[in-house]
C-alpha cells in the first residue's frame, strides 16, 4: 500500500476543492485587519528564530534578530511559491482535457499560491516600515524559479512536498504556541497554514502520479537534481545569514568586533538552514513517501548531502 491509498485519488481531489471552499480568506480584511507590527514584539518565534542560541546578544538584541528573520520569512516564502506555483499549473496541463476535478482543485491551488505571493509582499513592506533601512534580500525570484523549473518535475514536485509540510509543521509547532509573538505576524501564518493543508496532499498526489511514469535511470538523476536543488537553497542561506547579520551589526546599537559577528552569522546560518532545509527532511510524512519511491542507495547519498550542512 502506497502513501496515498488510503482514500482514492478522486476522494483526495475532491476533499481539496472542499477545503479550499471553506477556508478561504481575504488579505486586507481578515489577514491585516488594519493592523501593524510593533518593534516591541517578536515576529519569529524561538522554535523557528533559534534565538536562545544567540548567546552574546542581549534580550532586546535577540528580539531583533526575530524580526529580521521575520522579514527573511517572508521574503523566502514569497520565493519559493513564485517556482510552486510555475509547477502547479505546468503538471494541471495533463488534465485540461480530461479529469476536471483534479484541474480544479490545481486551478485553485494556483490562485491561493498567487494569493500567498501577494500577502507576503504586503507582510514585507510593513514589516519594512518598522525595521531600519539597510535590509538586502539580492535574490531574483524569476532567476531562481527559472533555476529550479529547470531541473526534472520529479525533483521539484519532490522539493515542494518538503516546503509544504514544514509551513505546516513550522506553524503548529512553533507559531501558534508562542504566546510572546506578534498576533499579526501569528495571523499572517495560521491563515497561510489553512491553505497550505491541502496544498500538500495536492504535491503528494501529483508527485506519486509522476513518480509511476518514470524509469529507474530517470528517478536516479532526479534524485541528484534534489538534491542540487538543496544545494541551491543552501547557496542562498548562506548568503542570506551573511546579509543579515551585517544588517544585525549596522543597527544593534553597539559596536561588535569580529569574533562577535562571525558568531551572529553562524547562528543565522543555523537558523536558516533549520527553517528551510532540515526541519522539512526530517518531517515523518516526508521521509514516509520520499522512501516508497527511492531506493536505499539513493537515500543514502540524500542523507549525505544533508549531513554536509550542519
Amino acid at each position: 500500500m502506497n502513501a496515498v491509498s488510503r482514500l482514492s485519488t478522486r476522494d483526495r481531489y475532491t476533499r481539496c476543492i472542499r477545503a479550499s471552499k471553506m477556508v478561504t480568506w481575504d488579505i486586507e480584511r481578515d489577514v491585516i485587519g488594519g493592523r501593524a507590527f510593533d518593534r516591541s514584539e517578536k515576529y519569529l518565534p524561538d522554535g523557528l528564530s533559534l534565538a536562545p542560541n544567540f548567546f552574546t546578544l542581549s534580550e532586546s538584541e535577540r528580539r531583533f534578530v526575530s524580526q529580521i528573520q521575520g522579514r527573511t520569512y517572508a521574503k523566502v516564502f514569497g520565493l519559493v511559491e513564485r517556482f510552486i506555483n510555475a509547477k502547479v499549473l505546468e503538471v494541471s496541463r495533463d488534465y485540461w482535457l480530461g479529469d476536471q476535478v483534479a484541474l480544479e482543485a490545481l486551478v485553485r491551488f494556483s490562485e491561493e499560491e498567487l494569493k500567498h505571493q501577494a500577502l507576503f509582499r504586503r507582510i514585507d513592506e510593513m514589516i519594512g516600515e518598522t525595521l531600519p533601512p539597510g535590509y538586502r534580500f539580492d535574490v531574483d525570484p524569476d532567476a531562481v524559479a527559472s533555476a529550479v523549473l529547470g531541473k526534472s518535475t520529479w525533483a521539484v514536485l519532490a522539493l515542494t512536498l518538503d516546503i509544504e509540510l514544514f509551513t505546516q509543521l513550522h506553524y503548529r509547532q512553533s507559531i501558534a504556541p508562542d504566546d510572546r509573538l506578534s498576533e499579526l505576524f501569528k495571523n499572517v501564518f495560521l491563515y497561510h497554514w489553512k491553505e497550505e493543508s491541502q496544498h500538500a496532499m495536492l504535491d503528494e498526489l501529483e508527485w506519486v502520479r509522476h513518480d509511476a511514469t518514470m524509469t529507474v535511470s530517470g528517478r536516479d538523476k532526479a534524485v541528484d537534481e534534489l538534491i542540487d536543488l538543496v544545494a541551491m537553497i543552501d547557496g542562498i542561506l548562506q548568503a542570506q545569514a551573511a546579509a543579515d547579520a551585517r544588517y544585525f551589526e549596522m543597527n544593534c546599537g553597539r559596536a561588535i568586533d569580529e569574533p562577535e559577528i562571525q558568531s551572529v552569522e553562524a547562528n543565522f546560518l543555523e537558523a536558516y538552514r533549520w527553517q528551510y532545509i532540515h526541519s522539512g527532511v526530517r518531517h515523518p510524512h516526508f521521509g514516509e513517501v520520499l522512501n516508497s519511491l527511492i531506493s536505499e542507495d539513493q537515500s543514502r547519498r540524500i542523507q549525505a548531502a544533508l549531513a554536509t550542512l550542519q
